[in-house]
């Protein structure tokens, strides 16, 4: 330091001199950088060392260190404030000395044992030989650690749906216009004349819509007007689930799925608010020893989930029927379009089931499931099939078939079966679809017909989707099932004479609670789990995984992981998730859940706009919405900062434009822009939604909007009021409440004055300006006055024809 040395490499196995460094050089200036670290990988170590040397000013060969690469500049400006670096995503993976719930109690176990002083005890437990050098055991120990951690973990991903019985409702009533909307043709169950009898024994006045067969949303909105011209829709009641046929110019997809959608979107454009239910019959399996028979109409539940997020004003819910609708079956169903607080419900002979989200034990394996024979992997030239195919080589495959649409030109196909025979698995990459039969059959058959028998299949094919509800085409409804559900029904219908060990489904949570502009994907998916639970009632071995999003790879690209963590749902790591996979499998279950959730981020926007008892029992769940709801009445109060200092003063059109800034600035921050500038696409009229705002979205800009304020705004701020216009109206509104001290209204006065003996009206001006301030000044100096005016004139706006001349004759006499 005496020669002017400022930067100090330590060059050594630690950092021991780094450490003691500073305190010699006293108040001289100096940074110490050990190149090597305890417990950090030496890679990663001289990278971190040698990124402090470069901001010192230390020249770095960077090119030597990192290979060729593209030179990319450094903003010249430090404080633009400005999102540079990508942001890190987290996987699903916490720190090894994060110990919790099921590790907890396995380190306890551990540690009991151990107290016990018995060898063989811990021997047994850790699986090892305890005869073998306590330095050999060592490693073991940690290796079993680290496999509990991660079982508890994996543990904590882990869901199942079960069904709750509902207190019996009272009977109840249904006033007012049902429209029953069924397939066009005959009725040959008599299902849509017993629903019409039901409701109109309760009051109801139901009105019969045929749609027919691959009607347009147009003319089926044509025919929803017409039916509620004479009286508004009280409820929608849509039997078009039953129609299980294929879609005329879509054979791959149901016609009865296309028609719910085509209604869902039909009402919003002929303007019913009313609630639509939708009726199925099989399509779920409620409980032990009911048989999901109909998997073709669990699809339209995956379309309902979605359409209850998008339009939770008008939607109803989900009933799936029994076989028979008799009439105490039919008192129940009337009972639940009623209203009993459930809007995923199966009326059964026992009575009603609610659907529910609970969480699902660890299972325990009484063996590991080793595939004897080849695999069939479809999907599998893409991330989450390249995992299982190197999975299936991990546990011993003999053969393993990767079939995919793009086949050996698919990116990295090679790579993976070098990989996967060079661990001992015989692998083949085949072009072909499986949403075509024909394919598929050739598929099958190619695989059958050489190497060992075909003993497992692994469906991970699939589309992603990115789409509203409301602007969804029959089109693209049909491509996400053909990917999904058709490959699958294929599968499993060429299968069936085969000696399979597993038939395995990849579904996604977008079945389980629905997703976001992903109506079709949700509706394939539910497909995949009705498929599994119909395969199992029939005696065929089938499990469906409906996975929460994966790490690095699937549907997930970087900038899609880090908004779904802001949503609660962290990318799982894909070592993780094939351990959970490895779970399921060895212990034969049919149907799972697995993803990773936060759910005190996740639950309250999930069910701001509209409850959902299907997560809301889940303890996580009601502790989330409880904090969320004490956090909601306390108010965000800020530091009792007003926006009224900034408005004083102003006329009314300058006030809103700078509270529209004020939002456009923080809508840009909740979005991720760089500055209010970027959101030239948020005009003062245009809808926060059509820019990507969800329910999460719209409590970060409340959050932001309440600090600035000092006002206390509701959760559903931007649904409340849905343009920067009409927020900015609001806000301005609130502010006024904080503007009427004395001191403000007498400058509001002066300044009125100003503007007046400044003017040089015309007589008539003069005149009218002159009446306007004698109106004010009577209601200001008699304020009961003009509520009593103001009621009169509301009574008058309110009153009857009949009503209006009942009160001339009365009070005037007759003229």
């Amino acid at each position: 330091a005496g020669q002017g040395v400022s930067v100090f490499v330590e060059i050594g196995p630690d950092g021991t001199l780094s450490a003691l460094g500073p305190a010699a050089l006293g108040e001289r200036d100096g940074v110490f950088v050990p190149v090597l670290r305890p417990g950090q990988p030496a890679v990663a170590a001289v990278l971190a060392a040698l990124a402090r040397l470069h901001v010192r000013g230390v020249a770095a060969d960077w090119g030597t260190l990192l290979g060729p690469g593209r030179r990319v500049e450094l903003p010249t400006y430090a404080f633009q404030h400005q999102r540079y670096w990508p942001q890190a995503v987290t996987a699903g993976r916490p720190a090894r000395d994060e110990a919790s719930g099921p590790a907890a109690a396995a380190e306890a176990r551990f540690w009991a044992v151990v107290e016990s002083g018995d060898p063989q005890a811990l021997a047994d437990l850790v699986k090892v030989d305890g005869r073998r050098p306590f330095g050999e055991v060592l490693p073991a120990l940690a290796s079993w650690r680290h496999q509990e951690q991660d079982r508890s973990l994996t543990g904590g991903w882990r869901y199942r749906i079960s069904w709750a019985p509902v207190t019996e409702p009272a009977p109840a009533a249904l006033p007012g216009t049902w429209l029953i909307v069924a397939p066009a043709g005959p009725d040959p169950d008599g299902l849509t004349a017993r629903c019409e009898r039901a409701l109109a024994a309760r009051g109801a006045q139901p009105v019969v819509i045929q749609a027919p067969a691959g009607a347009d949303r147009a003319a089926l909105a044509a025919q929803l007007s017409q039916a509620s011209e004479t009286a508004a829709a009280a409820g929608v009641l849509s039997l078009l689930a039953f129609s299980e046929g294929p879609a005329a110019r879509f054979p791959a997809l149901p016609e009865g799925l296309a028609q719910t959608m085509t209604l869902t979107q039909a009402l919003g454009d002929a303007a019913i608010g009313a609630p639509l239910w939708v009726l199925t019959s099989g399509a779920v399996a409620a409980g032990t020893g009911d048989a999901l028979t109909r998997p073709v109409q669990a699809q339209v539940w995956g379309l309902g989930r979605v359409a209850a997020l998008e339009h939770p004003d008008r939607w109803g819910g989900l009933v799936d029927l029994p076989p028979a609708l008799d009439e105490r079956a039919a008192a129940r169903l009337c009972a639940v379009l009623a209203g009993c607080g459930e809007d995923q419900v199966a009326i059964r002979g026992a009575g009603i089931l609610a659907r529910r989200l609970a969480r699902a034990s660890q299972p325990r394996a009484d063996r590991t499931w080793q595939p004897p024979g080849s695999v069939l992997v479809t999907g599998g030239t893409g991330a989450l099939g390249g995992h299982a195919a190197r999975w299936l080589a991990g546990r011993g495959a003999p053969r393993v078939v990767l079939a995919s649409r793009s086949g050996p030109a698919a990116p990295g196909a090679a790579a993976l079966a070098a990989r996967l025979a060079a661990a001992g698995t015989g692998t083949e990459v085949v072009a072909a679809d499986v949403a075509d039969r024909g394919q598929a059959a050739g598929l099958l058959a190619r695989t059958t017909a050489a190497g060992p028998p075909l003993t497992a299949v692994l469906h991970a094919a699939g589309l992603g989707q990115d789409t509203p509800l409301a602007d969804s085409t029959v089109a693209e409804l049909a491509a996400m099932t053909a990917a999904k559900a058709a490959g699958a029904a294929h599968l499993d219908e060429l299968t069936r004479d085969l000696p399979l060990e597993r038939f395995v489904l990849f579904s996604s949570i977008a079945a389980t609670w629905g997703s976001g502009l992903q109506p079709g994907y949700a509706a394939a998916n539910a497909f995949l789990d009705g498929l599994a639970e119909h395969r199992r009632a029939q005696g065929h071995p089938a499990t469906s995984v409906a996975w929460g999003p994966w790490d690095g790879g699937g549907m997930t690209d970087r900038e899609g992981a880090a908004q779904l963590q802001r949503r609660g749902l962290t990318p799982m790591d894909p070592n993780l998730a094939i351990q959970a996979l490895s779970q399921v499998l060895d212990s034969g279950e049919t149907q799972v859940t697995v993803a990773a959730v936060d759910w005190t981020r996740f639950a309250p926007p999930f069910t701001l706009r509209r409850p959902s008892p299907l997560i809301e029992q889940l303890p996580e769940v009601r502790q989330a919405l409880a904090e969320a709801a004490a956090g909601e009445e306390a108010g965000l109060a800020g530091d009792g900062r007003t926006l009224g200092p900034q408005l004083a003063g102003l006329p009314p059109a300058e006030q809103e434009r700078l509270l529209v800034q004020l939002i456009r600035a923080e809508a840009a921050a909740v979005l991720g822009y760089s500055s209010a500038g970027a959101m030239e696409d948020l005009g003062a009229d245009r809808a926060f939604r059509e820019l990507g705002f969800d329910s999460l979205t719209a409590v970060e800009l409340r959050n932001r909007l309440s600090e600035v304020s000092g006002q206390r705004l509701p959760a559903t701020l931007i649904f409340d009021y849905p343009t920067p216009a009409d927020l900015a109206a609001y806000l301005r509104a609130g502010e006024s409440q904080h503007q009427d001290t004395p001191d403000q209204l007498a400058a509001e006065l002066d300044r009125l004055e100003s503007i007046l003996s400044q003017a040089t009206p015309d007589e008539a001006t003069r005149d009218l300006v002159a009446g306007r301030l004698q109106e004010f000044l009577a209601n200001w100096s008699d304020p009961a006055g003009q509520q009593e005016r103001q009621s009169v004139a509301q009574k008058i706006d309110a009153a009857t024809d009949d009503e209006i001349f009942s009160f001339i004759h009365s009070e005037l006499g007759r003229s």
